[in-house]
């Protein structure tokens, strides 16, 4: 039963090929012939099959797709991408190929990492992923829609001004509304163990972690952790819909518009994630700790 990860070099997409790899099943990972060589690497020497394709080229697609059972997509462009990249040509236009690359091989199942709809807070990131969605469950192909909360290892460090290690932390929104942070990790961990998990079939999953805290409740942890007093900055929710209608770019569009919902607040129900993949996830007191040591 082989199964193609298409994002394979990703932070996400890499650790899916792992874990599957250690239940012994065949993966082909999905790269593209600009893609770094280290990372290629990396995947060979698990025992991946690596298979040069593209999302902008669905011939391409189609190669990859044969004889494959399983599809596992992770693929975006929002923290990696080429030439030629945007939310339109990957997130939307390509992933849509890739659904009906795989529908045409005769792929059983599809699972396919998303996140949440917020139907007041739309941008190009959003529309895509619910295009893609509804492709999904139209193409007869069983499936599962993993809609993931905040991941802490993006959301939660200095990346987006979230530099607790000096003291300084920037905030979307007044920063009282809770999110169900989760691990890159842990959304990997499910979306490989919903490949071999039927009870998850044709069905949308929302997987947060442990515990909703407001980024304000963050905050107030890591200085109990040891990380000392943090000054916080507040971006009003004001000022990011003004970036949002402003944004000539789709990227720097759909970045606004995550923020927008982080303001909001993603407090997920995580009784039917956690009964579909019951481990136990990463909590954001464990990433404190982690990021407090390795600091």
């Amino acid at each position: 039963m082989k199964t193609l990860v298409v994002g394979a070099t990703g932070l996400v997409g890499q650790e899916i090929c792992r874990l599957l790899r250690e239940t012994g099943r065949p993966v082909h990972a999905l790269v593209r012939r600009t893609s770094d060589q280290a990372k290629r690497a990396a995947l060979e020497k698990l025992g991946v099959e690596t298979v040069e394709a593209d999302l902008k080229d669905p011939a391409s697609l189609a190669r990859a797709c044969a004889g494959v059972q399983s599809v596992v997509s992770t693929a975006s462009s929002t923290l990696s991408r080429q030439s030629g990249d945007s939310i339109e040509s990957v997130d939307q236009e390509g992933q849509l190929s890739l659904v009906d690359a795989a529908r045409k091989a005769g792929v059983e199942y599809f699972v396919f990492v998303s996140f949440r709809d917020n139907p007041r807070i739309q941008f190009p990131l959003s529309v895509a992923k619910r295009a893609v969605e509804r492709a999904l469950k139209a193409s007869g192909m069983a499936y599962t829609i993993l809609q993931a909360s905040y991941f802490m290892e993006v959301w939660l460090t200095p990346a987006l001004g979230f530099d607790a290690g000096n003291g300084k932390v920037r905030i979307y929104g007044d920063g009282s509304r809770p999110i169900s942070w989760i691990s890159y990790r842990d959304v990997a961990r499910a979306a490989a163990a919903a490949v071999s998990q039927p009870a998850a079939r044709n069905m949308v999953v929302e997987i947060g972690g442990p515990q909703a805290l407001s980024p304000r409740e963050v905050v107030r942890m890591f200085e109990a952790a040891g990380a000392g007093e943090i000054a916080t900055e507040s971006v009003p929710e004001s000022a990011l819909e003004s970036q949002m209608g402003a944004a000539t770019d789709s990227l720097q569009k759909s970045f606004a518009g995550l923020m927008l919902m982080y303001a909001a607040g993603d407090a997920i129900d995580v009784s039917v994630g956690s009964r579909l993949f019951p481990f136990q996830m990463t909590s954001v007191r464990d990433f404190i700790t982690a990021q407090l040591v390795r600091a």
